[in-house]
């Protein structure tokens, strides 16, 4: 398994193996758009995936949808839904793309329709591995709810896995996880980001440590109370919370004494392109993060980040400029402390730093998603004529 992106020339090397195929790839996924970090992540990739294969497109939930024969509460979030693919409008669109490729991105009922239409088309499966729902179902779910909820995940992933010629990760300390479940190859991809991250104009860092902000589900994985009782005992810094979730008002009622904490809501990309530029560091004290995306947004903006150690994002040494580590949440406000001593040219150099990372990461990742595309997919001689 490759524990890092592989080098240009492994990725040249990928794509000669394709002889130049067409690359037509099938996305299924029970994420919506940009609902979570799954969600959003596909919204990116094809943003930008789409100049440099043939076609491809995302079979996913709609808001705007026709309503689903069956749509279930997700643990902890009852927006996040497993709903019912509209199975005659899929199979028109499948028919009309003849994809070479399915990648498979959840374990849920859209991603096993793309399991049964990868073999109507004649396509090879690939899947993405991005979040440990089994960890989540531990936090939210009775023991009872738990065990079969967990036992239908643990199938459906297994399917998934068994399926796949390839399974694909965004930390390596996810390879034993997917392997357990069957994987036969593990590849490790990057993460890609928004477009309007990397082009929209920036502002520079300021001098000292006075902002800084979160963005994310308010839910208790994220460990949202430890920014407010940092809050609590660093009055000097202005604390701003972006985000809603099924703790937002336990968590106002807990800040409701701090001066220096200001809950900002939902926000859409634009919004939160401005929460980051308005602040010097983005804080991601989360109990577990598949990755942390929100952390290499920031990164994009010239931000750093303080992130948990149990974020996978700290498995890319490449990144490690751009972030600070927070060993234990508990331990948040104690850090803070000490990044307040850093000057005028330490932020400045974390902040170029941050950047220049995150965009590199971008770049490459784009390049090893069609390369690994090009390398897994059926050839074109062996698909079904239309």
């Amino acid at each position: 398994m490759r524990s890092e992106l592989t080098t240009p020339e492994a990725d040249t090397t990928l794509a000669r193996e394709a002889d130049d195929q067409p690359i037509r790839v099938a996305f299924f996924s029970d994420a919506f758009p940009e609902r979570n970090g799954t969600g959003a992540y596909y919204c990116d990739l094809l943003a930008q995936l789409e100049a440099q294969v043939d076609a491809c497109r995302i079979f996913q939930p709609r808001q705007d949808g026709a309503r689903p024969l069956l749509s279930i509460p997700m643990p902890g979030d009852s927006a996040q839904r497993l709903v019912t693919p509209p199975l005659r409008e899929i199979r028109a669109a499948c028919a009309e793309l003849r994809p070479t490729i399915v990648v498979v991105v959840t374990p849920g009922l859209f991603g096993l329709l793309g399991l049964w239409e990868a073999r109507r088309h004649g396509a090879r499966v690939v899947s993405a591995f991005h979040t440990d729902f089994e960890e989540l179902a531990r936090m939210y779910w009775n023991p009872v709810a738990r065990f079969f909820v967990n036992l239908v995940l643990r199938t459906a992933n297994r399917i998934v896995c068994r399926g796949s010629r390839a399974v694909f990760i965004n930390n390596a300390g996810l390879k034993n996880d997917v392997q357990r479940l069957g994987a036969k190859t593990v590849e490790v991809i990057g993460t890609p980001l928004p477009r309007e991250f990397l082009h929209r104009p920036r502002s520079p860092i300021a001098a000292q440590l006075k902002r800084v902000c979160f963005a994310g589900r308010l839910a208790p994985e994220k460990n949202v109370d430890q920014v407010i009782a940092a809050a609590k005992n660093l009055p000097h810094i202005e604390f701003l919370i972006g985000g809603d979730g099924p703790c937002r008002t336990d968590l106002e009622a807990l800040a409701k004494d701090c001066s220096n904490v200001r809950f900002v809501g939902w926000l859409n990309r634009d919004a939160l392109i401005d929460l980051i530029d308005s602040a010097s560091l983005l804080l991601l004290p989360s109990a577990f993060e598949t990755f942390g995306s929100v952390a290499l947004e920031a990164m994009a903006r010239g931000r750093p980040a303080l992130v948990s150690v149990r974020a996978g994002i700290h498995e890319w040494p490449a990144l490690q400029q751009g972030l600070f580590t927070l060993d234990k949440p508990e331990h948040l406000g104690h850090v803070l402390g000490e990044l307040q001593t850093l000057g005028e040219q330490d932020w400045a150099e974390k902040s170029a730093h941050a950047r220049a990372a995150a965009e590199d990461l971008n770049e490459r990742t784009i390049q090893h998603w069609t390369a690994l595309l090009g390398h897994y997919q059926a050839p074109t001689a062996h698909l079904p004529t239309p």
